[in-house]
């Protein structure tokens, strides 16, 4: 009777010591994503000021002899006539080098916050595409924490990169409201919308979602917040909310990886994950 009661226990401590590990590795891989997007946020940033710092001071350098130059062909009508399309070219290469460093990491972000950067991109988006888009942002009182301020402008920036590539949308309205317990960013197409089967696939967690849905997860998550993703013939939203509580105290449920949706699975789909 001991052997027995043995033998029906062991699955069942092995399955609870699996279950474990996977909790462990799950809040490894989270953490090593948030730090890939931190890195990532620091790489584009020193990018923009070395655009800005280093190539622009070069182009700008440019300008200023091109000037001269033109002053010295003014007699020759061919040369005045290059020297022009050269001055035309370098302003445009001016205006792709400031555009790149103020979308790798806007100024106005650090500067003044998100609402600011909001209004700037969305007006830049909305000459850059030609679509039209109703803003409506209502400036916080105070300045956010500068990772939730980042986190808003990152996926304010993919949502609206999405809607430009795959919605087909001629108007977009985006909405931000800070309420008394969480923040909420709001993109809404009037596009095509996404089929049912996609969407599915769309709300899970899984490699089909692609690189940019999953690093807004990724840094909503880091604020214990979520990502909302509906659609319908009349076009798709995204809804980024974040809760106001301090981020990562210390106890918090929503701080602890979820382990309730393997609390079906057998052991070897356990052995599966891991492995």
């Amino acid at each position: 009777m001991w052997n027995l009661s043995m033998r029906f226990r062991t699955p069942s401590l092995s399955h609870s010591q699996l279950e474990a590990v996977i909790v462990e590795r799950t809040a490894e891989l989270q953490m090593l994503s948030q730090r890939l997007l931190k890195v990532q946020d620091e790489e584009k940033r020193k990018l923009a000021r070395d655009l800005h710092d280093s190539t622009g001071q070069t182009l700008a350098a440019l300008k200023i002899s091109i000037s001269f130059l033109q002053s010295a062909c003014q007699q020759d009508a061919a040369a005045t006539a290059l020297v022009a399309e050269v001055e035309s070219l370098t302003d445009r290469a001016v205006q792709e080098i400031r555009t790149m460093s103020y979308l790798l990491h806007p100024p106005l972000l650090d500067e003044v916050g998100f609402a600011c950067a909001a209004e700037w991109f969305v007006e830049g988006f909305a000459k850059r595409s030609g679509i039209n888009v109703v803003l409506d942002i209502v400036p916080p009182p105070e300045r956010l924490p500068f990772r939730v301020e980042t986190a808003l402008f990152r996926v304010l920036q993919e949502s609206l990169t999405n809607v430009h590539r795959h919605s087909g949308a001629k108007e977009v309205r985006v909405c931000f409201r800070r309420l008394p317990n969480k923040l909420i960013l709001e993109i809404r197409d009037y596009g095509r919308g996404i089929p049912a089967e996609r969407l599915k696939r769309l709300r899970q967690a899984s490699a089909e979602t692609g690189v940019g849905l999953a690093g807004m997860r990724e840094r909503l998550l880091e604020m214990n917040g979520r990502l909302e993703i509906e659609s319908d013939g009349k076009g798709t939203g995204m809804r980024a909310i974040i809760p106001l509580y301090p981020v990562g105290r210390a106890g918090h449920a929503d701080d602890q990886p979820q382990v309730g949706t393997l609390a079906g699975l057998g052991e070897t789909d356990l052995m599966n994950l891991i492995n």
